[in-house]
């Protein structure tokens, strides 16, 4: 069946997804997470797509979190496995996805992008946890996610006082990687996605995985012991790719990576 609220284009390595639901400022119903988390399982099992962009219609509002509405007329419902957007649970995913923010990013919206390995933004972006404002609290990691980029103190500045960050601040506390005009955001991002997409893609899920588990262990030493022990080293390690490069260079030609 066809998706109802989400957009998927492959474009080479690169699977582009779009929450196509502007006339609800992109925010997400059960059905809507439901088909993103279709999506990501379908770019997580393809092995010629090797980064993943986010995306919205539209330039107001890259997602507003849950959609209220439909909350209020429903109740409850069931929800991905994955989290929300069947994204923010999501740590089996080994592939790098890059959030382009075009627009509000508000509750589960903010939650969505800081999931994401990369954060490129348009200049009108803005960025809130504004959940206490409805009673409610932020429960798909963004919270935990926010300290981790930004420290205890500045998240609590966010998270207690429910405020906007805008996408200059954003980039000033260092969750954002890179803030262009609007018109550009969309072919940065498939810029920035193709530089990952040009290299060894195996060598680039090792890399993610040791970033992400850097605040695992409790010293340096222990975590520097336990990088050859991820599967995701040794997958790559064991891998053709492994050769592939070195051979590469001494015969001074391009690289040619086959992910395995």
């Amino acid at each position: 069946m066809a998706s109802q609220s989400i957009r998927i284009e492959r474009l080479g390595r690169i699977t582009r997804i779009t929450i196509d639901r502007p006339g609800s400022a992109n925010a997400l119903d059960a059905a809507t997470q439901f088909e993103l988390s279709a999506a990501f399982d379908a770019f997580a099992a393809d092995p010629e797509q090797w980064v993943a962009i986010l995306t919205a219609t539209g330039s107001s509002a890259f997602c507003g979190g849950g959609d209220l509405k439909a909350l209020a007329r429903d109740g409850l419902t069931e929800r991905p496995a994955a989290g929300f957007g069947g994204l923010t649970g999501r740590f089996d995913l080994e592939k790098p996805v890059i959030a382009a923010v075009n627009g509000a990013a508000f509750g589960g919206g903010f939650e969505l992008a800081l999931a994401c390995d990369l954060i490129v933004a348009d200049e009108n972006a803005r960025f809130s946890l504004p959940e206490p404002r409805r009673g409610m609290v932020a429960l798909g990691g963004g919270i935990l996610r926010l300290a981790r980029a930004v420290g205890e103190k500045r998240a609590m500045d966010i998270a207690l006082t429910a405020r906007e960050v805008t996408a200059a601040e954003a980039l000033a506390l260092g969750f954002v990687a890179q803030v262009v005009p609007a018109a550009a955001l969309a072919e940065t991002a498939m810029t920035r996605a193709g530089e990952i997409a040009a290299l060894a893609p195996l060598a680039v899920r090792a890399t993610r995985e040791l970033v992400l588990r850097a605040l695992e262990q409790p010293t340096l030493a222990e975590a520097m012991k336990a990088q050859g022990r991820h599967a995701s080293v040794k997958s790559l390690i064991a891998s053709q790719d492994f050769v592939e490069g070195p051979r590469a260079f001494a015969e001074k030609r391009k690289p040619v990576w086959r992910g395995g």
